[in-house]
């Protein structure tokens, strides 16, 4: 099993990066806008459309308000197995550090899926840098 690791240190405070992370049917508005284009809820679910076309439909797993972690696992697509993970942290002089992790199989897909985190936090940068 692949395990990717990204993390990204933002200047807005926690309590406003969890709120936008934990408005799951507004990621394409409110945390990552330009790198995810479409967000659809379904009972328990998303389907997320990314600005590449690419689509996941998402089952969101636990939504933490004390902890500020979102659990979700992709369904269906190439991937057999796909848990993913983003915590909202205070980071060390303020700000917020925002961490993403993914578990996948097959491995051989860890690549393009690190990739395609890269650029969704960069996204998040970019976002919460224009305040």
């Amino acid at each position: 099993m692949a395990t990717i690791h990204r993390d990204i240190i933002l200047a807005t405070p926690p309590d406003q990066v969890w709120d936008a992370v934990r408005d799951v049917g507004a990621l394409h508005t409110r945390l990552v806008p330009g790198f995810v284009v479409d967000t659809v809820l379904e009972e328990g679910a998303r389907v997320v459309t990314l600005a590449n076309g690419m689509v996941a439909r998402e089952l969101i797993l636990s939504c933490d308000d004390a902890r500020r972690r979102l659990a979700w696992s992709i369904v269906g697509g190439r991937m057999t197995h796909h848990n993913g993970v983003l915590e909202v942290l205070p980071a060390p002089g303020g700000g917020t550090r925002a961490v993403w992790t993914a578990d996948l199989l097959p491995h051989d897909l860890a690549g393009p899926i690190g990739a395609l985190m890269a650029e969704g936090m960069a996204a998040m940068q970019r976002h919460f840098a224009a305040g």
